[in-house]
């Protein structure tokens, strides 16, 4: 895995390109970027089919261990990896602990154990477990086990210098676990970087997780929720200056666009893709503008789509932006009665199939009838909408419109 990174723009931003991905190499994946994300190897909602008529799909997909531990018996006796198990082809795996779309409950930490949880409830990792977890899974990549929880406001200093002392030594455990398995030769470990809302820690953390040879590093415990918008830039800001250059950064548990633009200022490479999900949940479409394009005509029009969508969001209210499960201003409810008669697509202009072939009105009616397709529909155009953000991203760190971006997104 290498870096190769094109223009490092004054305050952080980094423009480039992740070369070298998966067993073979042949994969590669543009930064800032992010991964495709799972549900036990499906993006929820859709299947390979449907999913693949999305253009642009990022080459990594994430899977989590709170999805697969439970299932680790048949996947040993299956014995040819989570790849092949789940029908996956030509893309990277990748394997964290947590669901980044599942809070996960806190106080099952111990100084030998960490605890995720899957359907069946709580299963208890040790280092030895977890390693043969990945041997079992048998991934490109994997986050080192970390103790991820002192992302909770008012945790004492003495609990968040504990959760970076564990965190590194797991992260040796399983290193040197890792450099004596056969089974995961050519398999690259990122480290985490944990230190809760403590500055120091969170510098210490990001210097001795360097130290080690890990390929990238995870910045854990600064997810949507844990702390404000500030506080979260000045930490990061702090860790990146620590990290090497030519290593990726992959912020975990933060998806919204406007914390995706201020990770990305502070030097973040990579994000999990879990905030699609969470908007199909809650029955909305992303509608959100990022179009940057300098065509007068498609400016206009534009325009007035950013002024329709501005209306239609600001009738959402005071929207509470510290809670994950909250509605947030860039997405539209489709429950809401006033789109029963609203015969528009999600988005104007978007390719995707859903707006290309059905209105508001009809995903407004499948939403009140429960009917499954009404997930299938908003999760093909929310993915294929934050895919597009993420294009529309790196063209403006190409082309110095970051600016111009941040005001058409934040509607500035």
């Amino acid at each position: 895995m290498k870096l190769e990174l094109s223009r490092v723009i004054q305050g952080g931003s980094r423009l480039g390109v992740l070369r070298g991905l998966g067993r073979t190499g042949q994969h590669s994946l543009e930064v800032p970027g992010c991964l495709l994300y799972t549900h036990f190897g499906t993006v929820p909602h859709l299947t390979q089919d449907t999913l693949h008529t999305l253009s642009s799909l990022p080459s990594v997909t994430q899977v989590t261990l709170s999805n697969i531990a439970e299932h680790q018996e048949v996947l040993e006796e299956f014995k040819g990896g989570f790849r092949k198990f789940a029908g996956l082809h030509d893309t990277v795996l990748y394997c964290s602990l947590h669901d980044p779309a599942t809070p996960c409950p806190t106080g099952y930490t111990t100084n030998k154990t960490v605890s995720v949880w899957g359907s069946g409830g709580r299963i208890e990792l040790t280092v030895a477990k977890f390693m043969a977890l990945q041997r079992t899974v048998q991934p490109d990549w994997y986050q080192s086990m970390a103790d991820g929880e002192t992302w909770q406001k008012n945790t004492s200093r003495k609990r968040v210098r504990k959760s970076v002392d564990r965190t590194l030594a797991h992260l040796d455990e399983c290193l040197l676990v890792h450099q004596k398995s056969q089974e995961l030769d050519g398999v690259e470990v990122f480290g985490v970087v944990e230190g809760g809302d403590i500055l120091e820690e969170r510098v210490r953390s990001a210097r001795e997780t360097a130290k080690r040879p890990v390929a990238g590093f995870c910045l854990d415990g600064l997810q949507t929720g844990s702390m404000d918008q500030t506080l979260r830039t000045q930490l990061i800001t702090a860790v990146t200056k620590e990290l090497p250059e030519d290593k990726p950064r992959l912020l975990q548990g933060v998806g919204r666009p406007d914390e995706v633009l201020a990770g990305v200022e502070a030097g973040v490479d990579l994000f999990e893709s879990f905030f699609p999900f969470q908007v199909t949940e809650r029955g909305c479409a992303l509608c959100f503008s990022f179009d940057i394009s300098p065509d007068p005509e498609r400016a206009v029009l534009e325009l007035d789509k950013e002024r329709d969508a501005a209306g239609e969001m600001q009738q959402n209210g005071d929207l509470n932006l510290d809670d994950q499960t909250q509605m947030t201003s860039f997405e539209i409810n489709l429950r809401d009665k006033r789109y029963q008669d609203d015969f528009r697509p999600l988005v104007e202009g978007c390719g995707c199939y859903c707006c290309k072939n059905h209105q508001r009105a009809y995903l407004h009616h499948l939403l009140v009838t429960n009917e499954l397709l009404a997930g299938v529909l908003l999760m093909i155009h929310n993915t294929a909408h934050y895919h597009g953000f993420f294009g529309a991203l790196r063209e403006a760190l190409a082309n110095d419109k970051l600016d111009l971006l941040k005001r058409k997104v934040l509607r500035e």
